[in-house]
């Protein structure tokens, strides 16, 4: 397919979230089924028009084939039916898969539901393995580092050679919760400053607590069909226009450079698939499992030029009206993070946003959006630029 074979030929039609936060007594897979039935009802529609289906397992309630696992559970006998892992990443990757699908006919309506329960499902010994085993067997594991060290690497990398500061990082929490204030969804609304940040525990030197995303559980899902099919369904249309992806290692001892990441690769992409620049998006949803992934993605992805993502943020850019309102839901920072389900809430919002039906968090008169994941310590990142029409 050409590089701008995807451009505005699906859309989004069908969107919802469940509850997020401390959800005890809901598996993944009760969280899957209610996010999948409410994104129906969204989309006007009901479970016998998806034949199409696209799920990511579950940290908590692990399946051997998690996408049959669900078919089976909702009673509906898809067409086309995978289940797909690329860590953080995985939503936007999943969504590329889920087009390809739609424009070459292997399905018509596809449902892709995501949920896990880290907070209440995992006890505190099973959280630690998943956060040993992260890391290279011989070149990192025996020297015991955890997932923030791995990203406080990345941070101390950016301020030595950029002289980027903790308090420049802290500004990038401190927005999203600026935007978890708006949403009454958001598992952390309380406004936090920059001193506040900086004077929480520290984690992995220069990474503090509120550096670091929250723990949740909470499932999503959307509905997404052709574009010529989209007219009829009840709501404006979310179309694609761009997707790019990059991959440029697992483990962070290989990675060839710690502050410039695969997602400049990833943009480009969709950005030429999109016909789009950076200037032209209205706000952006970028992954914020910590507070560097969203500088260096700042920078990769355009907004900024490289070593610059510190002052911009600072600039309070980021925050509710700023130039370039970022994470306009909260992020994973202060709205929830459920693993690699996470950002399937990035995208949500990003539908919201551009149905101008976000309520308080609306960000004016929005047409274009950048919505950013990326997965491991920022290996695989998946680009996609959304629109409220086709150019």
């Amino acid at each position: 397919m050409s590089d701008t074979g995807l451009k505005g030929k699906v859309a989004i039609v069908g969107a919802a979230d469940t509850d997020v936060g401390i959800l005890p007594g809901r598996t993944p897979m009760e969280l899957c089924v209610e996010a999948a039935m409410a994104a129906l009802a969204d989309a006007g529609i009901n479970k016998h028009s998806i034949d199409g289906l696209v799920t990511c397992n579950a940290m908590a309630q692990p399946l051997m084939y998690h996408a049959e696992a669900f078919a089976e559970y909702l009673q509906i006998f898809p067409r086309y039916c995978i289940n797909v892992g690329a860590g953080g990443g995985t939503t936007f990757s999943i969504l590329h898969h889920a087009a390809s699908a739609i424009a070459t006919g292997m399905a018509d309506t596809i449902l892709i539901v995501m949920a896990d329960s880290l907070r209440s499902g995992l006890s505190r010994e099973q959280a630690m393995l998943v956060q040993s085993s992260t890391g290279h067997p011989q070149f990192e594991q025996p020297y015991g580092p955890t997932v923030p060290a791995y990203y406080a690497l990345i941070a101390q990398a950016h301020m030595a050679q950029f002289g980027t500061t903790a308090e420049q990082f802290a500004e990038i929490a401190v927005a999203a919760r600026a935007h978890a204030a708006l949403n009454p969804a958001a598992q952390k609304r309380d406004p936090i400053t920059v001193a506040d940040v900086v004077n929480s525990r520290l984690i992995a030197d220069p990474l503090h607590l509120l550096d670091c995303s929250l723990v949740s559980d909470g499932g999503s899902a959307i509905i997404m069909t052709s574009a010529e099919r989209a007219a009829d369904f009840p709501h404006q249309p979310v179309y694609l226009l761009g997707v790019g992806e990059g991959h440029s290692h697992e483990h962070i001892s290989q990675a060839h450079d710690l502050t410039t990441s695969a997602a400049r690769e990833a943009g480009e992409r969709a950005y030429k698939m999109a016909g789009l620049g950076a200037s032209d998006m209205d706000f952006a949803q970028l992954y914020d499992c910590f507070t560097p992934t969203v500088l260096v993605e700042l920078e990769d992805l355009g907004f900024c030029a490289k070593g610059e993502g510190g002052e911009f943020a600072a600039s309070g850019a980021l925050r509710p009206g700023g130039a370039l309102p970022v994470n306009t839901h909260g992020g994973l920072l202060s709205h929830c993070h459920p693993g690699n389900p996470g950002s399937m809430f990035a995208l949500t919002e990003s539908v919201w946003q551009l149905r101008h039906t976000a309520g308080e968090r609306q960000v004016a008169d929005a047409r274009h959006a950048l919505v950013h994941a990326q997965g491991g310590i920022m290996s695989s990142h998946t680009t996609l630029i959304l629109g409220r029409e086709v150019h």
